[in-house]
């Protein structure tokens, strides 16, 4: 309700408000151009020395001396983990984690462009830095490793990295540009197969052939596979199945990913696919061991207000209107979305070239096109970050 009388009042409040608040994005754009080129070569000395899962060390720590160099409070190690690290900077009401991957795919390095997330995500942080408590936040940027395989932000997440944040964000490298990503969910299965070793002319009778139990579980999943719905994924390769043929193979192990569009339906698909490995040892009398060796990944659900603030920030930045695409990938940011409120923006680089986890996606990752994606995903997440915020204060105001 309105007290008669006020309205004008509350109107020049209003438009006061959001003066102050244009003019604050202003200067955190014009702060991120300042730290443009520290962010550039940020990003290709990530590209220029590619570490995986786990081991980027020297990723981690040259996103946390920027930080640290200008007035973040920097804890790494953090939660646990050895390439993580956290830095705080700002005292609102409402806590805003910006997400930084910098881990390379093996044999291919980072093409993926992890490199451009996380000089994005510093990037963002930098440019709100002078401005949080003004804006009313407290900014916490997460560096976490093993996106690739080994679900670190999953791990990050039990171990407390995300406890009290109001939203979390990251943008990500691609061959198109999409604001409502949304991914499947994903898991892991290594599978171990234990036979006997025999003569296969001399006494193949006393053999139990491991390579023969892998070989009865893939015509199985290849049975299995008519019947799965469409948007469900059974993939995976053989890492072992005997080393000579004049031997029958006493061990066998293979690698297995499962895909489903919702975390509820993967846990029905490892049932069904674990059976058929079941059912290859069952044939062939070997013994198997069927391991989970990281969490899931969740499926990713965005935000529908952030999405929105960010949509419109995107525009104002000239980005190409999003395009709609179904779920096309994986990410363990999908475990933060289903606790924390998350966007995960895509921002195109190749123009549709080529994609994530292509050997030229590697050249496109440290192109004009991706270098100018950096600076806008830190301007539009920073941007994305005040207008929540403000809008956090409006509510609380008018409640």
């Amino acid at each position: 309700m309105t007290v008669p009388g006020t309205e004008h009042a509350a109107t020049q409040d209003g438009e006061g408000a959001d003066e102050r608040l244009g003019a604050l994005k202003a200067a955190v754009r014009d702060t991120v151009a300042i730290h443009a080129e520290a962010l550039l070569d940020l990003s290709r000395r990530i590209h220029a020395d590619p570490e995986t899962a786990f081991e980027e060390h020297r990723s981690a720590a040259l996103c946390a001396e920027l930080l640290v160099a200008h007035g973040f409070e920097v804890t790494a190690p953090a939660h646990g983990l050895e390439t993580a690290f956290r830095a705080t900077i700002g005292s609102g009401p409402v806590t805003v984690a910006i997400a930084c991957e910098y881990d390379a795919l093996p044999g291919l390095g980072h093409a993926c462009g992890h490199n451009l997330i996380a000089a994005a995500g510093v990037g963002a942080a930098l440019g709100l830095a002078p401005y949080a408590d003004e804006l009313g936040l407290t900014v916490r940027v997460i560096g976490t490793p093993a996106e690739e395989r080994g679900a670190g932000k999953a791990l990050l997440l039990e171990a407390g990295a995300f406890d009290g944040v109001d939203a979390a964000m990251m943008v990500h490298p691609c061959p198109f540009e999409l604001a409502d990503f949304r991914s499947f969910a994903l898991g892991t299965l290594d599978v171990t197969y234990t036979g006997r070793t025999a003569h296969p002319s001399l006494n193949p009778h006393e053999g139990r052939n491991a390579a023969d139990a892998l070989t009865v579980a893939q015509v199985a999943l290849g049975l299995l596979r008519q019947q799965l719905p469409p948007q469900w994924r059974v993939h995976g390769i053989t890492t072992a199945a005997g080393t000579s043929p004049n031997a029958i193979p006493d061990r066998a192990t293979a690698t297995y990913e499962i895909r489903a569009l919702a975390a509820e339906d993967l846990r029905e698909l490892r049932q069904r696919v674990e059976d058929c490995f079941r059912a290859g040892a069952l044939a062939t009398g070997c013994e198997v061991t069927l391991e989970q060796p990281e969490p899931d990944y969740l499926d990713f659900r965005g935000d529908a207000e952030l999405l929105r603030l960010w949509t419109a920030n995107a525009r104002t930045l000239g980005r190409a209107e999003s395009v709609e695409r179904p779920p096309f990938a994986c990410t363990d940011m999908g475990n933060v979305s289903h606790v924390v409120p998350s966007i995960h923006p895509v921002l195109d680089i190749s123009g549709g070239a080529c994609g994530p986890h292509e050997p030229e996606f590697v050249a496109a990752a440290v192109s004009p096109a991706a270098e100018q994606a950096l600076l806008d995903g830190a301007v539009g997440m920073a941007w994305t970050a005040a207008d929540f915020a403000a809008a956090r204060k409006a509510a609380a105001a008018s409640a």
